[in-house]
């Protein structure tokens, strides 16, 4: 989720991200991950013993959601996923020291206490995409992005993953300030049946979907009892830390161009030299999604789109791409378009959406 109310529910958090625009890109592509098919019966119990998840590969270790330019969590954290015909499932391990949980009902702001959370865009077009944070006591909160706040998307908080199973596993004890805890465990399987309603299809062999995990840790106080801490230099409590798979560049995680890439692959749990597939058109959304960021930086200088590419704010594009864009704009609306070398013509519009058509032949 956005990791602050301004981020969650204000639209003026579009302006936060057009301050950072020029920043944008310069980070390492986003993170990959093969997700294997189960090979036995899963129990979802939050204790990782199938042979399943024992076979599966682990995740990189989560980093700052700023990237290198932040420090290494003081945890770590990683994250496993698995596959068949009716689940899609997700595993973290989550090293902490003070395991702390105290909301108990569904679909309260679980981050503004620690939680993990999970981001699922099956289609990658950046719309239409669902969230999902439990904490350490299980409770949930689910819900589904038209679009992002940035762009202006409500928050479907009434939508729910029907059928979804949880399963906690706590190596300590939670909410015990007076003893050191060791880790949490999360197992989650997500039903193909609610999770195709945003997607083309269940997913298919060598299939590939925009996957992100978060984690939220408070600094905390335990003298007694948990209780976030204060900074003693300015009287208000420390933010939180934000520790990704996939770094954002910036702190918020509604910017689903920038999550992991996670292909489905028919091969069984514990399977080697799986080659990933380089995603489709990963260049061509890059480059539309600069566009995108200098189109509105130029409208908030002149209350208006230009349909001009020598308008935008570009320099750091090689002038043979920067040619070869195309755009229509009206003061309210912008496309524009690129087509590749294999000649398919990708667009974005103004509220952020891309895909992809193909050249007509004239």
């Amino acid at each position: 989720m956005s990791k602050s109310i301004l981020n969650k529910f204000s639209f003026s958090v579009f302006f936060f991200i057009l301050l950072y625009a020029n920043s944008y890109g310069q980070k390492q592509g986003p993170e990959r991950y093969i997700a294997t098919r189960t090979i036995d019966k899963m129990v979802i119990d939050g204790k990782l013993d199938e042979e399943s998840w024992k076979k599966a590969e682990w995740t990189q270790k989560f980093v700052d959601i700023e990237g290198d330019a932040k420090p290494k969590p003081l945890y770590d954290t990683q994250a496993k996923m698995l596959w068949d015909d009716d689940f899609f499932y997700i595993s973290a391990k989550i090293y902490e020291p003070h395991i702390w949980a105290e909301y108990t009902e569904r679909d309260a702001v679980i981050f503004h206490q620690n939680d993990f959370e999970v981001f699922i865009d099956p289609d990658g077009d950046t719309h239409k995409y669902y969230e999902f944070e439990i904490n350490a006591l299980g409770t949930i909160w689910d819900l589904m992005l038209i679009k992002p706040y940035r762009d202006g998307g409500p928050a479907i908080n009434a939508w729910d993953i029907k059928g979804m199973k949880k399963g906690i596993y706590i190596d300590g004890t939670i909410n015990n300030p007076n003893d050191i805890d060791n880790y949490w465990t999360v197992e989650l399987a997500f039903p193909w049946k609610v999770l195709k309603e945003a997607a083309r299809r269940v997913p298919k062999n060598d299939d590939q979907w925009r996957v992100n995990f978060s984690r939220v840790n408070w600094r905390l106080d335990t003298d007694g009892k948990y209780t976030k801490s204060i900074n003693p230099d300015t009287g208000k409590g420390y933010p939180e830390f934000n520790w990704v798979w996939s770094p954002q560049g910036r702190i918020s995680m509604h910017m689903p161009e920038q999550w992991g890439v996670v292909q489905f692959s028919d091969k069984p749990a514990g399977s080697k030299d799986i080659p990933f597939i380089e995603p489709d058109g990963e260049m061509e959304k890059q480059l539309l999604r600069k566009v995108y960021y200098a189109q509105k930086k130029f409208r908030s200088k002149n209350r208006r789109y230009s349909a001009d590419v020598n308008d935008l704010d570009l320099t750091e594009l090689e002038q043979s791409k920067v040619s070869k864009i195309k755009i229509e704009a009206t003061s309210s609306q912008f496309q524009a378009s690129y087509q590749s070398e294999n000649s398919d013509v990708w667009h974005i519009v103004q509220d952020g959406k891309v895909w992809k058509s193909r050249a007509r032949k004239d």
